[in-house]
């Protein structure tokens, strides 16, 4: 992880030069460069690895998800939004640039990524490339993650929300971002459709990990370990698993979940498995 980290974050300093107009793209890589777990980047270049593909053939991409997961953030921190005023141990964005300057630079990172994975990959055919396109956009879109967030600002902490809507909410908000990031990787590495459908499965159990993780920690740790406002959910009487099911509940789903992800992987390369194994239990385990 830490070198996959490492070689991601000397991609998107290269990808996202300081140039004119010098303040705009200072705004944006402060929430880009910002550290961060950069779980769907590395997903990207472990998927693409796993089926026989180079990481640097799946960098743009990676580096690609990494820029609209950027735009997420800075406009989920929003006022409209969440209003938060912490993300990753920092002020957020449009506390430090204005609000004006965060919708545009965000608006630019989401065009950048795919203009850098479209002209930055190499050795890929041209229908790979469009197909890999249309299931990003697809992925973060209005029948995707831009869905789930939409449900989760009209829901908010309406009482009449079931567990279904909650598990809605989940899978597009968080979970496609991780279906992105694995299917983008796999056909950049020349995966079969069985191996694309099978990585697809596993990403989004990964992803809906990765958000009942982060409803736990909601309720279980402060501020300062989480590098962002904790408690933030319950404030703003919004649907989480503890809220709906209980601590110890969300617990065993998240058990649950990191088993079903694990299972998809067999009969892969051991070796070559092992990156997305271990992935699947930091995002387990981890604690911020």
């Amino acid at each position: 992880m830490l070198q996959k980290i490492k070689s991601v974050n000397q991609a998107l300093d290269a990808a996202v030069p300081i140039r004119e107009p010098t303040k705009f793209h200072e705004a944006m890589r402060y929430s880009l460069l910002s550290e961060g777990k950069r779980v769907c980047p590395v997903l990207c270049i472990a998927a693409c690895e796993l089926v026989g593909g180079q990481e640097s053939t799946a960098m743009p991409a990676a580096c690609g998800m990494e820029m609209i997961h950027a735009m997420c953030m800075m406009h989920d921190d929003l006022p409209c939004m969440d209003n938060d005023d912490l993300r990753r141990g920092k002020l957020s964005h449009h506390k430090v640039y204005g609000e004006n300057v965060t919708v545009l630079a965000g608006y630019s990172l989401v065009a950048l990524a795919f203009q850098h994975m479209t002209t930055a990959t190499k050795g890929v055919h041209p229908k790979t490339m469009v197909r890999a396109v249309g299931e990003l956009a697809r992925l973060i879109g209005p029948e995707g993650a831009a869905a789930g967030q939409v449900l989760d600002l009209l829901c908010g902490g309406n009482s009449d929300t079931g567990l279904e809507e909650l598990e809605y909410i989940h899978r597009h908000k968080t979970a496609d971002f991780a279906e992105a990031a694995a299917i983008v990787g796999a056909m950049l590495g020349g995966a079969s459709e069985e191996e694309i459908n099978r990585l697809g499965k596993f990403s989004k159990c990964l992803g809906l990990l990765f958000q009942v993780v982060d409803d736990i920690l909601d309720v279980t740790k402060s501020s300062e370990q989480l590098g962002k406002t904790a408690g933030k959910d319950l404030l703003a009487n919004k649907l989480t698993y503890p809220k709906m099911i209980g601590i110890d509940k969300s617990k065993e789903y998240a058990q649950k979940l990191n088993k079903e992800a694990k299972e998809q992987l067999v009969g892969f390369d051991p070796e070559k498995a092992a990156p997305l194994l271990a992935m699947t239990d930091f995002v387990l385990h981890r604690q911020k």
